[in-house]
């Protein structure tokens, strides 16, 4: 299939839709590295994004009668933007399936384009099954997103650009990966020209199927996936984009979304671009690769993949960006309530720059601080905390900690004594109307909700955190409703900072 590919892809028809991206030099993060780092702009074509190459590659090969019925094809991003922006140049109809939870934007960037948007179910899935229904009931061609010869072929005309542009050494190119579409197309072409650069994934901690399937040896179906890099949210790979991974993939490299966060601010300082988290997922996996293998001295290149952002995701970004790439301390430190402690505080802080402080009242003995330090080396944290300990200054170090991170900055201060019995749970959940009646509808029980946290970071679910009343004699009976509930939770009854500032 190598040689089949290989021509697949030098004969892929893209280049009616899409353009040939640069290859731009990092300056900054080549610096910070010690690597010469390239990345290669698919973030500048047309829809912000690879996909149309695929998308277009497929249509343009379908057959006369197949295109005079139209296409169809189930995407909630930038798959569903390509389609829509093929069947412009091609002239057909196409039918895009979107989950209602669909941000306006990319409803209207696939209908100004000319594609029929048609909303259906709250997930991927939901308008996947439907879509599929459509395509029989109206004898549509289904365009896939990712697990297609074609769109896979369109997707490695990538590689052969990448290679065309920079025939000197390249120690890896490394990919994000969904569904798997463009790491098969790039790898497939790489190993058949240059089989001495490796090719290396990169998924989210919480979206790991290729990683997954190629430990298995087979394909594995994820319960549920996380949503931040939703360009690469996908439960299961493809069929075909899995074999092609398992014969020619190197590698797979994980990361978390602070990381992603990071890579984003990363690239912003390189090239003023800002990417969406799928397509900074590359770049955030190339800089995990480097500490890993203390790389010095070579040529690393990633592929930023997209960059649909959505707005009101850019305050989440800039809040865990520093936090990601390891240069914020998040402490909380405790103070004697006497003159001088602050003043002491603040002296063994020093010179390093405070990004965030937050200060309240606890009791006649002790203040309890929530703070942010910049620091230049991770180590400089753990440094911090015992210098802190050791002028008698009790700190928890909560760099680490979601609940710290994602909720008490801004609740610090909120101790309620009177809360008897009080549970705290960390929940996410679906962001769409009704979410919070369906929590409350599925509670029916006379527990007192006794602290409600949420914040909207942009993505397909909102992060809540919910203390609750239960009595022991009825901790069996709550149990049972969180497990009827079906969200996601954790339990943050003893996270030592709810404990510290709330509990």
């Amino acid at each position: 299939m190598k040689n089949a590919y290989l021509e697949k892809i030098r004969n892929a028809r893209v280049y009616d839709v899409a353009i040939k991206t640069p290859l731009e030099f990092q300056a900054n993060l080549s610096a910070r590295l010690g690597n010469r780092i390239l990345l290669k702009r698919e973030d500048m074509q047309p829809v912000f994004s690879f996909k149309l190459r695929g998308a277009y590659n497929k249509m343009i090969n379908l057959p006369a009668e197949s295109l005079k019925c139209g296409v169809i094809t189930a995407s909630a991003g930038n798959h569903a933007q390509g389609v829509a922006l093929a069947a412009q140049k091609i002239g057909c109809r196409a039918v895009i399936v979107m989950p209602t939870t669909t941000p306006m934007i990319k409803i209207n960037a696939v209908k100004s384009r000319g594609g029929e948007v048609v909303l259906f179910g709250d997930s991927y899935s939901d308008a996947y099954a439907h879509a599929l229904k459509l395509e029989q009931q109206e004898k549509l061609s289904f365009v896939h997103p990712f697990d297609d010869p074609d769109v896979i072929a369109g997707q490695g005309t990538i590689a052969k650009e990448i290679l065309d542009a920079h025939p000197e050494p390249i120690e890896a190119i490394f990919c994000c990966v969904g569904g798997g579409g463009l790491i098969a197309g790039i790898a497939a072409y790489v190993k058949a020209v240059r089989p001495e650069i490796k090719v290396i994934g990169v998924e989210a901690t919480d979206a790991n199927a290729m990683t997954l399937s190629l430990q298995k040896g087979e394909r594995v179906m994820l319960d549920q996936v996380g949503l931040f890099a939703d360009g690469a949210a996908v439960k299961q790979v493809g069929e075909e984009t899995f074999r092609l991974s398992q014969e020619y993939v190197d590698e797979m490299i994980l990361v978390d979304n602070d990381a992603i966060c990071a890579a984003i601010k990363d690239v912003f300082e390189d090239t003023r671009s800002i990417l969406e988290p799928a397509g900074a997922l590359a770049t955030a996996g190339l800089k995990e690769y480097v500490k890993l293998h203390k790389m010095q001295g070579k040529t690393l290149i990633g592929i930023a993949s997209g960059a649909n952002m959505n707005f009101d995701r850019l305050r989440f970004v800039a809040e865990r960006a520093e936090i990601g790439e390891k240069r914020e301390a998040v402490l909380a430190v405790s103070i004697p309530e006497k003159p001088g402690s602050f003043k002491t505080f603040c002296h063994l802080i020093g010179d390093r720059s405070i990004t965030e402080f937050n200060y309240r009242y606890s009791d006649a003995t002790a203040a309890h601080i929530y703070v942010g330090i910049a620091i230049q080396d991770p180590k400089e944290s753990g440094e911090l905390v015992e210098l802190l300990k050791a002028h008698g200054l009790p700190t928890l170090d909560l760099s680490e900690n979601e609940v710290a991170k994602l909720h008490l900055r801004h609740l610090v201060g909120g101790h309620a004594p009177q809360a008897e019995h009080e549970c705290v749970y960390r929940f996410e959940f679906p962001e769409k109307p009704g979410a919070l009646m369906n929590f409350l509808d599925h509670m029916g029980h006379d527990w007192n909700i006794s602290l409600f946290h949420y914040r909207n970071h942009g993505a397909d679910f909102g992060r809540v955190l919910v203390g609750v009343q239960v009595p022991p004699n009825e901790q069996d009976e709550f149990k049972q409703f969180l497990e009827n509930l079906n969200y996601p939770y954790w339990d943050e009854s003893e996270n030592p900072a709810y404990k510290l500032f709330l509990g």
